[in-house]
Formats: structure tokens, sequence, C-alpha cells
């Protein structure tokens, strides 16, 4: 597996809007990003810091279900 990039906060929701995902709300430093689909609604916090630390991002990830080398 590729290593993750370092992203900023803002970078990762650009990725996530590509994927359907809308900015729901922002409070303190995390924005909430969510997307409607049959199944449910998703709903990822996302940090709105300038590097997000590789565990974060690899969290965001797994609860997204946005391909992996989205974020390589």
């Amino acid at each position: 597996m590729a290593r993750l990039k370092r992203l900023s906060g803002l970078d990762v929701c650009v990725i996530l809007e590509k994927y359907g995902f809308r900015e729901k709300r922002r409070k303190g430093s995390h924005i909430l990003m969510q997307k409607h689909t049959p199944e449910g609604t998703c709903t990822v916090p996302v940090p709105n810091h300038k590097e997000l630390k590789p565990g974060t991002l690899s969290s965001i990830i797994r609860q997204s279900l946005v391909p992996r080398k989205e974020f390589e």
C-alpha cells in the first residue's frame, strides 16, 4: 500500500465532494461532511487543520468508503 499524502482538512473536503459529500455545517475547528444514499446517511467529521495526522486520515477514509487511492 502506498503512503498517504499529508493533506489539510480542506483538501480532504474537496476529495469528499467529488464523491457526493456536501458540507453540512462548521463548528469550531471541524467540518461535518454528509452524503445521502438509499441505504442511509453517511456523516464524516473532518478537522479543519493545516495537516491531518495519518490515523485521522485513515479513519476518514474508512468512514466515507472513498477509495484509498484518492488520498495517496
